[in-house]
């Protein structure tokens, strides 16, 4: 199974092994990782679920689309490498993924 490393704000680290075509917030909920609330449901209306993914890990996610930027864009801890882990496939592609959660959501 994939490896997917969740970092809180301060520093708490949560290493948790997803099922393949769930998703990464999916994968936060079902283990209780603080910090993805996802208020949506994973529906992509509420950024509650945004993640800061690892430089090295963004070409391998991919990029936002344009209803994800639309959420995106209201976020005030948005930054270059952020997503929401609603729209980020758990895949065998992702595994050791590293994703920092914003102070905000704490």
């Amino acid at each position: 199974m994939p490896s997917i490393t969740y970092i809180e704000f301060d520093g708490t680290r949560h290493v948790i092994d997803g099922e393949p075509g769930s998703t990464v917030m999916r994968t936060a909920i079902d283990h209780g990782v603080p910090g993805i609330d996802a208020d949506c449901g994973g529906e992509c209306s509420c950024a509650t679920c945004h993640v800061i993914v690892a430089e090295e890990w963004i070409e391998v996610v991919g990029r936002p689309h344009d209803m994800e930027e639309s959420m995106l864009d209201l976020n005030p801890e948005r930054e270059a490498n952020s997503r929401l882990s609603c729209q980020i496939e758990v895949s065998d592609a992702i595994d050791g993924l590293v994703v920092q959660l914003p102070e905000f959501q704490m």
